[in-house]
């Protein structure tokens, strides 16, 4: 019999293939001036998918939680599809692979968990990566790459949450409450604060991309993430995530014919070896 906690980091290498061929469909909307309304419209349309099978009682607490994940993943979507206006996919999921190296610091900062000194290189390696991907060895700054980078933060305190808080209940009801107040928290910027245009959701390609996401990406990987999440710990849950970007940047080069140059390249390699080596600081 295949152990639990094997099941589950299987499962989240199943997730990065579905969350990393995602970056395609958030591309389509980022081409058509989207971010808010269509975050809106996944979020959202996961939340009713969810909403028939997440039955029973809900403790009060769990209330909070939901809300307090739903405004992470609103920060994260949000900084994340703003940031394609602006910078490639593949810069877009590498820079979101950072998340990596923040959540085993924000571990440390939060609850005081250990941090060693390869995690401090893991750092140092992580910086550099993301410097010669965000600016193929040019000093020069991209809105779209800051963005993605500050997106990258509140995925990580989502992941973190989803470990320490969400594991006590039921992952579906949970999913919901927390897309639902993502959704509708992207409406209200989306519709209230920018000039998005409603009518461009109804824009078959868009429509597509939409129904992708909310299905595959949203309804079915986050759900599946925090059933995972209970047996993996959250730095392994981390590392497990960063294949995403590759995954990514590999979909983006097939079908979005993207091309890296040699110094994005070996930034790419930076922040995946630095991803390894935070974890090896985890698992000593």
């Amino acid at each position: 019999m295949v152990p639990t906690r094997l099941k589950a980091d299987l499962l989240l290498v199943f997730l990065a293939v579905i969350w990393g061929s995602a970056f395609i469909a958030q591309s389509v909307a980022g081409k058509n001036g989207l971010a808010f309304l269509f975050n809106g419209a996944c979020f959202s349309l996961a939340a009713i998918l969810l909403l028939p099978l997440a039955r029973g009682s809900i403790p009060r607490a769990q209330w909070g939680w939901m809300l307090i994940a739903g405004i992470l993943l609103f920060g994260g979507s949000a900084f994340q599809q703003v940031g394609l206006f602006y910078t490639k996919v593949a810069n877009a999921s590498f820079l979101t692979s950072l998340y990596v190296i923040f959540t085993p610091l924000l571990l440390w900062l939060i609850y005081g968990e250990r941090l060693g000194l390869i995690h401090g290189i893991a750092v140092a390696l992580a910086v550099v990566g993301a410097f010669l991907l965000s600016t193929a060895g040019r000093l020069e700054l991209h809105l779209g790459d800051l963005l993605e980078v500050i997106g990258a933060l509140f995925w990580a305190l989502h992941i973190m949450l989803a470990a320490k808080y969400a594991a006590p209940y039921r992952a579906i009801q949970f999913a919901a409450g927390q897309f639902l107040v993502c959704g509708l928290l992207n409406f209200a910027v989306g519709g209230v604060l920018t000039h998005e245009r409603w009518a461009l959701l109804l824009e078959p390609a868009i429509a597509a991309a939409t129904l992708y996401r909310a299905v595959l990406s949203i309804a079915f990987g986050y759900t599946l993430q925090l059933w995972a999440q209970k047996y993996t710990p959250p730095t392994d849950a981390a590392l497990i995530f960063a294949l995403e970007s590759v995954f990514a940047a590999l979909a983006a080069a097939w079908l979005l014919h993207e091309r890296l140059a040699a110094p994005q390249i070996a930034g790419c390699a930076a922040i995946l070896l630095a991803a390894a080596l935070s974890q090896v600081r985890a698992r000593s």
